[in-house]
């Protein structure tokens, strides 16, 4: 019985000299960031910025919009970006309802505000809806948008 005993506790001991604790940013730390990634990231399309958008694009970014099939890719989100930007000018607001980190990732649910104005005239289209957008931590410790989901109020 001693036996057992000891060797249970050594190989308690083994197991947690082996185990690594990562260090995790504080909570609010991690909202900070998101929260300063998504200044950026709306300021670019208030701002007309392609350029900004795409550096803040993942390769494996994913739009989900409805109606449409998802763009997927840094590539086709670029391309998107750039044919809305070529006709319209944006003025978008988001209100973020609460924010989620689970280690790596987190997601974020909230509601929009978006008007197109079209560059060569027409009606102002304006969508009022809700969002939910998915964060992946970074290797340097910053935060990006990996899925952005959203869909107006009315059909």
């Amino acid at each position: 019985m001693k036996r057992a005993l000891a060797m249970a506790v050594v190989c308690a001991l083994l197991a947690a000299g082996c185990t690594t604790t990562q260090h995790r940013p504080a909570r609010e730390t991690d909202i900070a960031a998101i929260t300063a990634f998504n200044k950026e990231y709306l300021g670019s399309i208030n701002n007309g910025d392609s350029a900004t958008l795409s550096r803040l694009t993942v390769e494996d970014h994913i739009i989900m919009i409805p109606g449409r099939p998802a763009i997927v890719g840094k590539a086709a989100n670029d391309e998107a970006n750039r044919r809305g930007f070529e006709a319209n000018t944006f003025d978008e607001k988001w209100n973020v309802i609460d924010t989620v980190i689970d280690g790596d990732l987190g997601y974020q649910r909230g509601t929009f505000t978006t008007s197109a104005i079209p560059k060569k005239g027409g009606p102002t289209r304006t969508v009022d809806g809700k969002f939910l957008r998915i964060y992946r931590r970074q290797k340097d410790g910053s935060w990006t948008m990996v899925i952005d989901m959203f869909s107006g109020d009315k059909p």
